[in-house]
């Protein structure tokens, strides 16, 4: 099989395509491994909403929920089983990937229960425990930024084990967020870890800035609100790769401890799927494009760029001027983005509470039927 030729461009630029979905059908029906081999998928994300998804449709789970039902499960147990069981196959299905890339790829991301964001001292247990249920070098624990989130990062890094950072919004919390990597990093060297082994991503959220920020221009209404729609997300994310490139290409806290085998925390760009179909359907793709990042793409969103999507090497790099402009502009038409960034932190957290309270009550339904069966 031959891979994708947009989509093996934009790899060869430096941005490591991962897919944003998995589910027990996509790993046994081989699909994940083809994605690998057609798609240059080279990691996989998910989220309380994808396996919300996944163990809510058609039967996949249904004999291993049976079968956990009658040894006396209760929900969680459920939930935890059959959530692992995917990440640790589908880190197995990664796994060639992993060694090819030097360690750097072959990713998988599980999150911890999103009802603990705001609870370090529970994300930093449940973190350490799903590292050690899963048990595989390539997997990543995923934990929110908040600013519990901060705390949790810098000790789970310190355990050795490799984080996805989720849920930044703000340039701010993102410089945050790289501060507690390196604390983390200089905590684990302390306690004789390889720092080698570990990997970290910073998951910087994208579409649903735009979203947000257009909804206040059109309620302004004004000409020049109008003109700014569509230009925060890609301007914020620019402003985000130019402090990555300050921590990690010239700073010297970082070379310290890359001297002691430390790993960069690479910017993954996530939340790229388009919101607004007046959009470019591969916008967050073609406009994001450089080197040393992560791209963790929807499904429609990958086939959009693997049908029509083209890299744009100059879309990041040195951009950050004109960037900074755009959120002076937002400012002057009276946008409040500090306000925007934490009402979108707010709103992720709570979304991602939702679709794991659905989870839960989907498994619960499907244990009661199983014990009346």
């Amino acid at each position: 099989m031959n891979q994708n030729p947009n989509l093996s461009a934009l790899s060869d630029a430096g941005v490591s395509v991962w897919l944003d979905d998995l589910s027990r059908d996509l790993i046994s029906s081989g699909e994940l491994a083809e994605l690998t081999a057609t798609r240059s998928v080279v990691g996989v994300t998910t989220n309380p909403s994808i396996f919300q998804a996944a163990l809510s449709a058609g039967t996949a789970y249904d004999a291993q929920v049976a079968a956990l039902a009658a040894e006396g499960a209760d929900v969680d147990t459920v939930v935890r089983t059959t959530t692992t069981d995917d990440v640790r196959a589908a880190c197995d299905v990664l796994r060639p990937v992993f060694a090819a890339t030097g360690e750097v790829d072959g990713r998988v991301s599980i999150e911890v229960d999103p009802r603990l964001a705001h609870d370090a001292d529970a994300t930093v247990a449940q973190a350490v425990e799903l590292w050690r249920i899963v048990d595989r070098p390539n997997l990543l624990i995923k934990i929110p930024a908040t600013l519990a989130g901060l705390e949790a990062i810098r000790r789970v890094i310190a355990e050795g084990i490799s984080v996805n950072v989720t849920l930044i919004f703000s340039v701010e919390r993102y410089v945050q967020v790289m501060q507690s990597y390196l604390d983390g990093l200089a905590a684990a060297a302390e306690a004789g870890h390889d720092l080698g082994s570990i990997h970290s991503v910073a998951s910087f959220f994208v579409s649903r800035v735009d979203t947000e920020i257009d909804a206040r221009l059109d309620t302004l209404g004004t000409a020049e609100a109008r003109d700014l729609k569509g230009r925060a997300a890609l301007a914020n994310a620019r402003l985000a790769y130019a402090e990555y490139r300050e921590v990690f290409s010239s700073g010297a806290r970082f070379a310290e401890l890359a001297a002691r085998g430390a790993r960069p925390q690479r910017p993954l760009w996530a939340s790229t799927g388009v919101k607004n179909p007046d959009y470019p359907d591969t916008l967050y793709v073609s406009e994001l494009v450089a080197p040393g990042t992560v791209n963790t793409m929807p499904a429609a969103t990958m086939e959009a760029f693997a049908d029509h999507g083209r890299v744009n090497k100059d879309s990041v790099i040195d951009r950050a001027a004109e960037s900074a402009e755009v959120f002076r502009a937002l400012e002057r038409v009276g946008i409040d983005p500090a306000d925007v960034f934490t009402t979108l932190e707010a709103e992720g957290v709570a979304k991602f509470e939702t679709a794991w309270s659905e989870l839960l009550d989907a498994t619960a339904q499907q244990l009661r039927a199983h014990a009346r069966g």
